[in-house]
């Protein structure tokens, strides 16, 4: 590629380009970039709202530049406001640790292994804080500049408390940038006011300020707020093939088309003239493929379409063996099909429960024979054993 060409395919579907003249003088350069996406392990499972950030970092790859994960193990500690209206709870080191382990695991489903360096951001930010290197940073940003966060306006606005901590995010995920040298930074559209704070940051520690480029918010699935395990709306990476098939196909038509623009390189136009059923289901098959293979995939369509289109119970089910007189919002969050005995009861409530196909409507004893079928919303069937 060109050197325009080179930009168009980097910067394709990217919402914020800062200095993009400087990414191309960059490029012209020859230089291997060093290219820096942050994460923080605040959950288990990445899910597709990162991978749209992760195949652009991809992209860099491909082009032969050095990625760079960061890990926030320190800042996970914190938790992003970024787009929050509430403080996050502070997780404890081991959870983060732990979720930390699968991170990299999930991200090398995109990424390539080779041209991929993992750090920690705990290794520099813990003698940042805890020299003098903190006071001097804090001093050359202003209040002004912070509480000129979009999210953090709204919060004052509706009375929702902002922690320091929270504040002070920004500063450490600006001092990531210092510490690598970074010269692009990746993020998503929530992203670029901590990407901001990088490059003010560089500057005053005598860097080249880095290129910031952020990519659209994936709405989740339930096409209303952005996709967060936090709000259950989630397709994960390490979602079984059917769950990830299944998830995929509950999106509505127009949700549909911004995931192919967001998750694809598929020709639209072409997509927009195919039923919309027809155009669901490839996507479902692309997404699932991509993470499973085209057998797993292939397999999830004929489960799907055998399930659903043709009303017929699936091949494999989970086997449950409740005790007798056990309640069935209590069978419900046992077997993992309810977060909680509440939600469990709302989904009784819904008329989302049924037995051999006939709806249950009331949390009683669960009343049942061996073979029977119990099905949780459209996607969740269990067999029932004594």
């Amino acid at each position: 590629m060109n050197i325009q060409e080179q930009i168009s395919f980097l910067t394709r579907g990217c919402v914020d380009i800062v200095n993009i003249e400087g990414l191309q003088k960059k490029l012209e350069s020859g230089k291997k970039l060093v290219v820096k996406l942050g994460c923080d392990p605040t959950s288990a499972d990445l899910h597709l709202g990162h991978s749209v950030v992760l195949s652009l970092l991809r992209r860099f790859q491909d082009l032969g530049h050095s990625a760079v994960l960061v890990i926030g193990d320190f800042t996970a500690a914190i938790g992003d406001p970024s787009g929050r209206d509430s403080t996050r709870p502070i997780l404890p080191r081991e959870k983060i640790l732990e979720n930390a382990k699968t991170y990299t695991e999930q991200a090398f489903k995109i990424l390539i292994p080779e041209q991929t360096q993992i750090r920690f951001n705990s290794q520099w930010l813990e003698p940042f804080i805890s020299g003098k290197d903190l006071l001097h940073t804090l001093s050359k940003v202003t209040v002004a500049q912070v509480l000129e966060r979009e999210d953090f306006k709204k919060r004052m606005q509706e009375g929702n408390p902002i922690s320091m901590l929270e504040i002070l995010y920004s500063l450490f995920q600006g001092q990531d940038s210092v510490a690598l040298k970074a010269d692009v930074e990746l993020g998503g559209t929530d992203q670029i006011f901590n990407l901001l704070i990088g490059r003010q940051l560089q500057k005053q520690n005598g860097q080249e300020p880095q290129i910031a480029i952020t990519v659209p918010l994936l709405v989740g699935i339930d096409g209303v707020k952005k996709m967060s395990k936090s709000y259950g709306n989630y397709v994960g990476l390490n979602d079984q093939p059917n769950d990830m098939f299944g998830k995929l196909m509950s999106i509505s038509d127009e949700m549909m088309m911004n995931y192919y623009e967001l998750l694809t390189s598929e020709n639209l136009d072409e997509i927009k003239q195919m039923h919309p059923m027809e155009a669901k289901k490839k996507l479902a098959s692309l997404l699932t493929q991509r993470f499973h293979g085209t057998e797993a995939a292939e397999a999830a369509k004929a489960n799907f379409e055998k399930v659903f289109s043709k009303k017929e119970n699936p091949d494999e089910m989970p086997l449950l063996r409740p005790s007798e007189g056990t309640l069935l919002s209590a069978v419900l969050f046992e077997a993992k099909a309810a977060a909680s005995k509440n939600k469990a009861r709302a989904l009784i409530e819904q008329g989302a429960v049924r037995l051999n196909g006939r709806k249950l409507t009331q949390d009683a004893p669960l009343s049942f024979e061996n073979g029977d079928v119990l099905q949780v919303g459209k996607r969740a069937f269990f067999k029932l054993s004594r």
